[in-house]
């Protein structure tokens, strides 16, 4: 279970971290009672602990009841090194890439065996975009998680292969066919998606190195479709991408 810290002799901090431990993927908006429950601590002790986090801004209480990451926590994450720098560094690159484009670029890192949204500029195009600053999505499913997925650790792999849910009608699910995927993205420097996230949109994306070589991020954009704009759109991708390394320090 999630955050359980709910032991005798727990301190506040740690009863504290076991509530917000108590959220993940498939757990984004609970309430008190869940909350004391996926965090074995008693009612009464959830109740006082969550009203301060809240006050705080730790948490975001709905209408229905139910409780949210706050804000608050998403603007402290963004302060950590990397996060923070990737997203100063990509910036320009990022604009650059919108107002030549004008399609939704957006920035991802990997996080587990997900795919977590660190910056976005909305495009002009019509398109349906799912992703969110702060968003995290299926690695599969994605052009920036597919990059991300191939240059992953294995038992990371192991694990998103383990779970190949179908989002979509178009979603690759065949392990074979992700794996020839992520053996192009080495090979080509790029990934790309056809409607496997959301009906009626498609992605690219290529890997975001830092200057000693790592793969530390992706960078990738979303379009209507692919047709007779794939070269110049990877091109322009790639550009960005090299930007950003030589920018890092």
């Amino acid at each position: 279970m999630a955050g359980n810290t709910g032991t005798p002799g727990a301190t506040v901090a740690g009863r504290m971290l076991a509530l917000l431990g108590a959220f993940d993927a498939a757990h984004r908006a609970l309430t008190l009672t869940e909350l004391a429950q996926r965090s074995a601590l008693p009612l009464t002790t959830a109740y006082r602990l969550v009203g301060e986090l809240a006050e705080w801004g730790a948490l975001t209480r709905r209408p229905s009841g139910e409780y949210v990451v706050g804000r608050r926590l998403w603007d402290l994450g963004l302060l950590a090194p990397v996060q923070s720098g990737l997203r100063e560094v990509a910036s320009p690159f990022m604009h650059d890439l919108y107002a030549a484009t004008l399609a939704t670029v957006h920035l991802a890192v990997r996080d587990g065996t997900r795919v977590l949204y660190v910056e976005r500029l909305a495009g002009h195009a019509s398109v349906p975009v799912v992703s969110q600053v702060g968003s995290r999505l299926p690695m599969h499913a994605t052009g920036v998680g597919k990059v991300l997925l191939a240059y992953a650790p294995e038992e990371v792999r192991a694990a998103v292969f383990a779970d190949l849910t179908r989002v979509t009608p178009y979603t690759i699910t065949q392990p074979g066919r992700l794996r020839a995927q992520l053996r192009r993205v080495h090979r080509e420097g790029y990934a790309e998606t056809s409607e496997e996230m959301s009906l009626g949109a498609a992605s690219l994306a290529v890997p975001v190195r830092t200057a000693n070589g790592s793969v530390v991020a992706a960078l990738g954009m979303v379009v209507p479709s692919l047709k007779g704009v794939r070269p110049r759109l990877v091109a322009g991708l790639q550009v960005a991408a090299q930007g950003i390394r030589r920018s890092f320090h």
